[in-house]
């Protein structure tokens, strides 16, 4: 006895649902109420004869059956949206939607050229849309390994079995304090001296990671350059910025670095995809569009 697929619009809408937690924060989304979300979500399950997710009062959570069928939809819909793509690209035209991912405070950096790149992209293949997102490494890696990011740009400490990572260049990171930090004006600060101030870490760096850049422990936590800017400027931390993003600043004077002979790191970036997926139009011609910038930058 076969089995049928379960319809593509019941599937559809269990993910909406998921993603956003319950079948109410699903309503805007879906542009249904939440009688008829309940409807379609009652018929998948009775189609699959399973349980998929609790809802009540103790609020949405799914089931470890439907933990399992939620991956496996987002599976099925990425190959089915990559296999819409293909047979567009088989035509001679570029359709459907591109989304991106990236790291914060990007946009200052030389060594990526992103908007020449989106720019050139968009204009060789006006009928795309393009969907960009600003993410921490983590959410990227997610994004990208559950589709829906097609490929991220960003540097990984830590990597997830599925996905390719293929190097692209590596920023330079030092140590900063601002002019309202006692280290400031001080010259010939030892080490040990610095190693004492109050640290700004970022929530995804391990506590090994920390320790890798000199620390033992910090006294505040970031998930994004800007923040981490900011608590530096305040005077009451010392922390690590990329040096594009910091040098207006310290050329108004406002940041300097502190002892780059033993504070400082390169973070190696890397574009992402979900393994099995490059042959992708669409992801082709934007990682060869990229290639071709990063090359004649």
């Amino acid at each position: 006895m076969s089995l049928s697929l379960p319809d593509l619009k019941l599937l559809r809408i269990f993910v909406s649902v998921v993603r956003h937690q319950g079948f109410a924060a699903a309503q805007q989304d879906l542009n249904l109420s939440t009688s008829a979300i309940s409807t379609y979500m009652s018929q998948l399950e009775t189609q699959l004869g399973l349980s998929l997710c609790h809802r009540g009062r103790g609020g949405f959570s799914l089931t470890s059956k439907g933990d399992l069928f939620y991956q496996e939809t987002l599976r099925l819909l990425g190959e089915l949206e990559g296999f819409e793509r293909y047979s567009a690209a088989l035509k001679g035209e570029l359709r459907g939607t591109l989304n991106l991912g990236v790291l914060d405070s990007t946009v200052g950096d030389p060594a990526l050229p992103l908007a020449e790149v989106i720019g050139a992209y968009s204009q060789e293949h006006p009928a795309v849309h393009l969907h960009l997102s600003v993410m921490s490494p983590y959410e990227l890696q997610l994004g990208v390994l559950d589709n829906r990011l097609d490929l991220a740009i960003g540097a990984f400490s830590t990597r997830m079995n599925g996905l390719v990572y293929q190097p692209l260049y590596r920023e330079q990171h030092w140590l900063y304090c601002s002019e309202r930090h006692a280290l400031f004006s001080e010259r010939r600060i030892p080490a040990e001296v610095i190693t004492q101030q109050r640290m700004v870490g970022r929530g995804y760096w391990s506590q090994a990671e920390l320790a890798r850049h000199g620390f033992k422990h910090s006294a505040a936590t970031v998930e994004s350059m800007e923040a981490q800017l900011i608590l530096v400027l305040s005077g009451a931390y010392v922390g690590y910025l990329p040096e594009h993003y910091a040098q207006p600043w310290v050329d108004q004077g406002r940041l300097r670095v502190l002892l780059p002979a033993t504070f400082g790191y390169q973070a190696p970036f890397s574009q992402i995809l979900r393994r099995g997926r490059s042959r992708e139009p669409l992801l082709q011609t934007f990682r060869d569009l990229l290639k071709a910038q990063l090359n004649g930058a």
